[in-house]
């Protein structure tokens, strides 16, 4: 996940190269402006500026509209931009587009308030789509609470750790198989400086719900902590939330990159790509990028499972899906262009006509068996499966939680929450305050926002 909150995020700043080619990539003109015309044979589509949405543009029109004569009208914005305008669109069920692009974050809340319809019908109708090859943990993550599918993932991804082989070997170091927090600690103190200029770790410390905290919770919820417990208690403050947080903060403050407290992912990413980290933990999504044919880190990068502490697993999960607005009058074309856009077919499309390294991947377990695609990724794409099948929405830590998520709380109040929190960390990697005094401030927030949902709870 990169910055939602962006983030991605996601994200984020997009899967591609370096800096550079992200920078082109999202500079490109022609994007944005109203949704195209009516008329029955066309659907209005609102979606996320990212690389891989770009390429489904340029291949719509010579294959799926000529295949089922259903012409798609495209709005592609940036991911704030986008966010905000479906959320205003969506809200008010104004139904001017068809289809919009949303993560695992929003759709259960959007599934919820019925803004968004479900998909199971439809799916029962398309066998050929085939949703049982869809991996469980996204088609979990992307169901509401009456157990009905409302998103299909366009590309998806977990997180785990990422490292020089050949520096680790010049320490005399082996990667565990299934590391832990502290033995990732300890091999960053050992690799640090192992060539000029060069830290042990990058870890995200910019701020922002779906920056620093999409990393940093999943180290809380392997360290035995929390956001909320199932009765909607705060545990901002708890001794095993701060113990997560002193950690992180300690490991990134001595071993850590220069300017962490501005890190995101597209700069962890271009600091292992250049060399001026040993390892990374985040996105699967950036390995494609780290074996890229133009990287100068190609082939010598290693791939662990997220560290763990608690739990036997601990990487996230997120996907940028495709979901049809409850008001759309289309809904029968609208499922027509996600069945085709998530299918196998697609994926095949997109590795002949443009390469497999970019083909949207983190979604079907048949990717994996394509020899093809893994004839690109073969170095991470085992890895990826794993980190994405052994993800858990529901029970990501040690106990009982309110809302499913796994680096993020599914309710509305997160972003805002998670944004405000994050910045007083990012201060205390800045040295700018304690960890204490970080989390006592975000005790009262967090603790704000429980207590409402107690109050709807004694009603």
């Amino acid at each position: 996940m990169r910055e939602w909150l962006v983030p991605r995020q996601r994200k984020r700043a997009g899967a591609v190269g370096v800096a550079l080619l992200v920078s082109a990539v999202s500079g490109c003109a022609g994007w944005g402006g109203g949704a195209g015309g009516g008329g029955a044979d066309s659907i209005n589509v609102l979606m996320v500026n990212n690389p891989q949405m770009v390429d489904l543009q340029q291949l719509t029109a010579d294959n799926f509209t000529k295949q089922t004569g259903i012409k798609v009208n495209f709005t592609v914005l940036p991911e704030n931009d986008v966010r905000d305008k479906i959320s205003q669109e969506f809200s008010s069920q104004a139904g001017q587009y068809d289809v919009a692009t949303l993560s695992n974050f929003e759709i259960p809340i959007y599934a919820k308030s019925k803004w968004i319809a479900p998909l199971s019908d439809h799916i029962a109708k398309d066998p050929s789509f085939d949703q049982d090859d869809i991996l469980k943990p996204m088609t979990e993550s992307l169901s509401g609470e009456d157990g009905k599918v409302y998103g299909e993932p366009f590309y998806g991804e977990s997180s785990f750790l990422m490292y020089r082989k050949d520096v680790l070997e010049s320490k005399g170091v082996t990667m565990p198989a299934k590391p832990t927090w502290d033995e990732v600690a300890d091999i960053a103190a050992k690799v640090d400086k192992a060539q000029p200029n060069m830290r042990g770790i990058c870890l995200r410390g910019q701020p922002g719900w779906g920056q620093i905290f999409a990393p940093l919770t999943t180290v809380v919820n392997t360290f035995g902590g929390t956001w909320f417990t199932q009765d909607w208690q705060a545990q901002v403050n708890s001794p095993q939330f701060t113990a997560a947080t002193k950690f992180y903060v300690d490991l990134v403050r001595n071993h850590g990159e220069a300017g962490a407290p501005q890190a995101g992912f597209t700069e962890c990413l271009n600091n292992l790509i250049q060399g001026n980290v040993a390892m990374w933990y985040d996105a699967t999504s950036a390995a494609g990028s780290l074996e890229a044919p133009n990287s100068p880190v190609k082939g010598k990068i290693g791939y662990a499972p997220a560290p763990v502490k608690e739990t036997d697993s601990s990487g996230w999960l997120y996907a940028w899906s495709w979901s049809i607005q409850e008001a759309s009058k289309k809904q029968d074309n609208a499922w027509k262009f996600i069945s085709w856009a998530s299918s196998k077919e697609y994926e095949q499309l997109v590795g002949e006509k443009l390469g497999w390294s970019r083909v949207p991947a983190g979604k079907r377990a048949s990717t994996y068996e394509n020899p093809a695609y893994l004839k690109e990724a073969g170095s991470f794409a085992a890895p990826t499966k794993e980190a994405i099948e052994t993800a858990d929405p529901r029970n990501p830590g040690t106990q009982p939680r309110p809302a499913i998520g796994i680096q993020f709380v599914d309710i509305p109040e997160f972003p805002d929450l998670g944004t405000q929190v994050s910045q007083d960390v990012s201060s205390a990697i800045a040295g700018r305050m304690s960890v204490d005094e970080a989390l006592k401030r975000g005790q009262v927030l967090a603790d704000d926002v429980a207590e409402r949902y107690r109050s709807r709870a004694a009603k």
